[in-house]
Parts: C-alpha cells; structure tokens; sequence
C-alpha cells in the first residue's frame, strides 16, 4: 500500500506543485489585500484590485520584454562558438586546453540543439516551465485567486482540525507563520527586483547592452534562491563581461561583489527585518535541499518552511522540553 500510495503520489507530483505555487503565491499577496482591508476596502474588492495590478504587470512583461529576453538568450547561444575560437588566442587557455581538451568539449556542448534550453530552462528548472507553458500559467492564476480570495475560510478549516483546547494556541502560530512567509515572498521579490534592475544599467554601462535585458532576468531569477543564486549569478555575468574583454570582466567582478555586499548587509536586512529570522547555515541548507526536491520552486520555498519548523521548534518543542 506504502509503495502504491508513494507511486500515486509522484503521477500527480506536476499537479502538486502548481498547488503549492497557488498557495505560496496567493500568501505572498495576501499582506497586500490586508493592506487595502486596513483602509476600509472589503476582501473581494481588495482582492481584484490587486489581481488587476498583477496581471497588468505580467501581461506587459510578455508582451514588452519577454520578446527581447528570447531573442538575447538566443543571440548568446549562436555568439558562444565564436568566443570560444576568441579564447584559443590566450596562451594559458591553450596550455589548459593542450591539456584537458577543454575548448572542444566546451564547442561540443553549446553547438549541441539544446543548450539553450539546458542553460536557460533546466538551470531555472520548475519555475520557467510554468511561467513559459500557458496551460499551468492559467491554472496557477486560478489556483492563486482561489486560494487569495479564500484564505481566512481555509485557516479557519485548518485551525479547526485541532483539539479545542490547543486552537488558540494553534492560530496564532499558523497566523505567524502565514504573515512571515507573505512578508518573505514579497520581500524575495524586491530584492530579485532590485538585483534584476541594477544589472540592467550596469550591463548598459559597460557595454553588454545586446544582452542587458536576458542577462538581468537571469540575475533577477536566481537572486530569488538564497545564497547559492548569489554565486551563479556572478559567474553568469563575470563569464559574458569575458567575451568583451578581461578588463570588463574584472569589473563585472568586482561590481558583483560589490553589490552582494550591498545586497546582504544593506537591501536584504531593511527588507527581510519582519519576515524571517535563521541561521545562515539552514538558509544554504534549506536553499540546496529545496532546489534539489523543486528547482527554483523549492529553493524559493526552502527559506520560509525553514523559518515555519525553527518558529514551531522554538514556541512548541522547546517549551514543552522546559516544562518536563
């Protein structure tokens, strides 16, 4: 029966992640209707309004800049080759060559028809393909009003499910973590936002403008995985700045670190003050285990389900190990 459940599981495994992305979503806006709520505004109207401005949004990124991020990340694709013959002329990229043959292998492997979609899809994994089939688009739109519009009705059916002694204790614990992981998310996003913006200019600046959009959705897309997006993202830039020259690419570098140090101890901490709360060592933890199980998804998620076991650990375990 274990063996047949766990199988049953895994054919819905697709579906189970556009649930979990409706509800991880539909939290992540869900502060923004209590905002309006504040203001007088009842729940439905403040839930349109809010779905307005974020399908607004989406429909003029696909409509505006999607286009030119497609035809960016296919302009670096067909250029690959050509910098790879570029870097035969270094000698010390020829001694490694002479010795690892890795220039051919490296040809090999961008001229095969894929590595687009390798390098552009399955490094950003689940994300991208949800965002770029239209079918789980629109089931994740309607999964997430769904979930938006009846959110109190199904805390209340959650809450419910405990002994009626323990149900105080067990929603303010749930509200905690809902408002947590909805401040998470939404401050996941003005960082990426942020990151993604910032490599838009200094891609312009230094002269990557023929990629400057795709290489600042990259960017933008990975600094949503903690830690280890920080990293990627560096090498991305760092690897096209090359192909310009290796001046540029120092300062691409050093412009990199230079924001990561921004980004960590400046942006991240004013935006993430009220959110969550844990170690670094779980946040790279939680991120490699998270993107490991769902892709950017997962590494998405990893932080505040993180943050939702310490809360549980700390206010029930904890204590309850104390009263003994």
């Amino acid at each position: 029966m274990a063996i047949f459940l766990s199988q049953q599981l895994l054919s819905i495994s697709s579906v189970l992640v556009l649930l979990v992305m409706s509800m991880f979503l539909a939290i992540g806006l869900n502060p923004v209707v209590e905002f309006f709520m504040r203001r007088g505004i009842r729940r439905g109207l403040a839930v349109l309004v809010v779905l307005v401005v974020v399908i607004g949004v989406l429909a003029l990124f696909v409509v505006a800049i999607a286009p030119v991020i497609s035809e960016q990340i296919a302009a670096i694709t067909r250029n690959a080759p050509g910098w790879l013959d570029d870097l035969q002329s270094n000698a010390r990229v020829q001694r490694l060559d002479e010795k690892y043959d890795l220039i051919a292998k490296a040809r090999d492997y961008i001229e095969n028809g894929d590595f687009g979609e390798r390098l552009f899809g399955g490094a950003l994994g689940v994300g991208l393909r949800v965002l770029s089939a239209l079918a789980n688009s629109l089931i994740v739109i309607v999964l997430m009003i769904y979930f938006l519009a009846s959110l109190p009705s199904i805390k209340h059916a959650g809450y419910s499910l405990a002994p009626a002694s323990k149900r105080p204790r067990v929603s303010e614990l749930g509200d905690k973590i809902i408002r947590s992981t909805g401040a998470y998310v939404a401050g996941a996003f003005l960082v990426a936002l942020c990151a993604g913006l910032s490599t838009l200019i200094f891609s312009f600046v230094v002269g990557l403008g023929d990629y400057a959009f795709a290489l600042a959705f990259v960017v933008g897309l990975f600094s949503l995985i903690p830690v280890v997006g920080a990293f990627v993202s560096g090498a991305l830039m760092t690897l096209l700045a090359l192909t310009v020259s290796p001046t540029v690419a120092l300062v691409a570098l050093v412009y990199y670190v230079a924001y990561q140090q921004v980004e960590s101890y400046l942006i991240y901490p004013r935006i993430m003050k009220k959110s969550v709360d844990i170690p670094g060592s779980v946040t790279v933890v939680a991120a490699l285990v998270g993107g490991s199980l769902l892709g950017i998804i997962g590494a998405l998620l990893a932080v505040p389900v993180a943050a939702a076991l310490l809360l549980l650990h700390r206010e029930v375990f904890l204590k309850r190990q104390d009263a003994r």
